[in-house]
């Protein structure tokens, strides 16, 4: 099934992944950070964006999405060169599976969904999620004008942003938006989140962590680290669970360094 993206900058191909109720866009405060330095492609997940809807009877929803993007690497990979993958909270997860698959040069998870530390964890993510949806569907069609005033709009987001007032006020409206009409937070948050066997336990993994993540928190670190020892951990300071525009200069110095090639490195 195909997905919706866009390619532009020039150098090693690198892979973006957004995270659930979100879309392609969410990278645009790092792209022109990443772009004199890599060919950038960044894609809207099925069932977000303007990518098609997921199927809702698929037994296993993000096995399905894995195998997608899997598909979409080979657009771009060269007989000589793998494409570098990132991604963030559900896209992180993404990354990390075709990381386990050996599909990818390398791996760069920021705050990566699927390491709750039990059952109790898991259900307060996803009871965050439904909550902020509930109180989204509550602005109802008088949203961008609500959203118009810093009082209401930064409350709003900061569940997701350590800053929400760098947050441009358009981009507040078609996030809230899709977190309203988005159904994968039906479909896939339920989903077990099992990485697949290594096949190549040896690709570069590089999984950064904010310290003010309010979604995934950081103690999730640890589940993390026993799932993927090999791994390079980083903590992010100053940024929440979507870092990008937290931080854009050091977010993209954490994606430029996990794709760097082994020569570089």
């Amino acid at each position: 099934m195909k997905m919706r993206y866009d390619v532009t900058g020039e150098g090693p191909t690198l892979m973006l992944v957004h995270g659930v109720v979100h879309r392609r866009q969410a990278w645009n405060p790092v792209l022109d950070l990443l772009t004199p330095y890599r060919r950038v492609v960044t894609v809207d997940l099925l069932g977000h964006g303007e990518s098609p809807a997921i199927d809702p009877s698929l037994p296993n929803p993000l096995g399905h999405v894995v195998d997608c993007l899997d598909e979409l690497l080979g657009e771009f990979e060269t007989p000589e060169s793998k494409v570098h993958v990132a991604g963030n909270s559900l896209g992180g997860w993404l990354a990390l599976a075709l990381a386990c698959r050996g599909r990818v040069a390398s791996a760069t998870a920021l705050s990566p969904a699927g390491f709750f530390v039990n059952e109790l964890d898991k259900h307060r993510t996803i009871g965050t999620f439904r909550l902020l949806r509930s109180l989204a569907r509550g602005m109802g069609t008088r949203a961008p004008q609500l959203l118009s005033h810093k009082a209401i709009r930064y409350p709003a987001i900061s569940a997701f942003f350590a800053h929400p007032s760098r947050v441009p006020y358009d981009d507040a409206v078609v996030d809230t938006a899709s977190l309203v009409s988005n159904t994968f937070v039906d479909e896939g948050l339920d989903a077990i989140f099992e990485l697949p066997v290594a096949a190549e336990p040896r690709v570069p993994i590089t999984i950064a962590w904010g310290q003010r993540d309010l979604v995934l928190p950081i103690y999730q670190k640890a589940v993390a680290r026993r799932n993927l020892p090999h791994a390079r951990f980083i903590t992010v300071p100053g940024v929440g669970h979507v870092p990008m525009s937290d931080n854009p200069e050091l977010i993209a110095s954490i994606l430029l360094a996990g794709s760097e090639s082994p020569t570089q490195r």
